[in-house]
């Protein structure tokens, strides 16, 4: 940021950015009314570079354990990805930040 001098403004606070943004998980939690398919074909269309394997692993898991972490990385796209599978029924747990 460029301050001029003849500037009747001054800068007390200038912002610092570090570029670092925080990571976050997104979990799918167990419900009784989402089918397994459902759930699956949920994360195969949501989550990037998922495969339909992994989808029907993290469905079991989500089954047996009440809860599986889908995705984790940048805040940003892990509240994308929590929005879109809960506009899709999925029941979520709020994000977590890590």
């Amino acid at each position: 940021m460029i301050i001029m001098v003849d500037s009747p403004y001054k800068l007390l606070f200038p912002k610092k950015t570090n570029g670092n943004y925080p990571d976050a998980k997104v979990i799918v939690l167990d419900d009784d009314f989402n089918t397994f398919q459902h759930v699956a074909n949920c994360l195969l269309t949501t989550i990037p570079g998922i495969s339909e394997k992994k989808a029907w692993n993290l469905t079991i898991k989500i089954d047996k354990s009440g809860s599986a972490e889908v995705w984790r990385g940048n805040l940003e796209q892990a509240e994308l990805y929590h929005e879109l599978l809960l506009s899709k029924g999925l029941t979520m747990a709020p994000i977590e930040k890590i």
